[in-house]
């Protein structure tokens, strides 16, 4: 058996709103061409960013708020049910907002709580944008899914002397387990087929200062660019892929090549 072959799905995750907090879910099914299903379906809107939902094109992720630069977004929890469509967010545990994401009143509830919240880190009126049918708020313009090696972390928790680092810092879509650290650049323009579904790997992904930002605690313990490239001459960690053939996957899928 290769080493791919040797390697497992162990954990699938959805980002609903982009700088929020992420939700694992226990399996996904794949649709050709399309995004992780359920991921990156919102944004927040820090001040004006001309988005038109009539004509969605790609924005940097500056428009918005987001970990790279809002970090205590990640002390907050929201949940999406896509039944209901309604976003509710919690703080501490408890309840601080919630609303029907497709209703005027119901985004406006979202909206005031995270004015508050976000205080003089918002650059102008928060307005919770959806997005409509094939956009997603992605980073990168072929950012159709996430996955991360947690060999790979673990390799980045001892470049910076941690026990751990939590492989939700990196906000991926699939984590995997049993390849080697790094070996997922390896397969930067090669087909996999996952449970029912096949990939193809499409670039690796370049960090940013969002995943300095601990996932949990929502403070900015690590300077993660710096940290890759002065050990590895490069600032990169996970892989995107976009999926040529529909299918389920589910954690414990194993990952073969085509």
């Amino acid at each position: 058996m290769s080493e791919i072959e040797a390697a497992r799905l162990a954990a699938l995750y959805r980002y609903p709103v982009k700088g929020l907090s992420p939700e694992e879910i226990s399996e996904a099914h794949l649709v050709e061409g399309a995004h992780f299903p359920g991921d990156r379906l919102m944004a927040i809107e820090n001040g004006p960013s001309g988005f038109d939902p009539a004509a969605p094109e790609h924005l940097p992720k500056q428009k918005f708020l987001m970990l790279m630069r809002n970090e205590k977004l990640a002390r907050l929890r929201s949940e999406f049910d896509d039944a209901t469509r309604r976003l509710t967010i919690r703080q501490g545990g408890h309840v601080v907002a919630s609303g029907i994401v497709d209703d005027e009143a119901g985004r406006a509830a979202i909206e005031r709580l995270l004015e508050s919240y976000m205080g003089e880190e918002m650059r102008g009126t928060a307005r919770l944008l959806v997005a409509p049918a094939s956009y997603r708020f992605m980073d990168s313009r072929i950012g159709f899914l996430s996955i991360i090696n947690r060999a790979s972390v673990d390799a980045i928790a001892k470049l910076a002397n941690r026990a751990n680092l939590d492989p939700l810092r990196f906000r991926g879509n699939l984590l995997v387990d049993g390849l080697a650290p790094w070996a997922e650049f390896d397969l930067v323009g090669q087909r996999l087929r996952i449970g029912q579904a096949e990939l193809e790997v499409t670039k690796r992904i370049e960090r940013c200062a969002a995943t300095d930002v601990d996932p949990t605690a929502g403070l900015r313990d690590l300077r993660m660019v710096p940290l890759l490239e002065q050990h590895l001459a490069h600032h990169d960690c996970g892989i995107y892929a976009r999926v040529i053939r529909a299918g389920t996957i589910r954690p414990g899928d194993r990952l073969s090549v085509l």
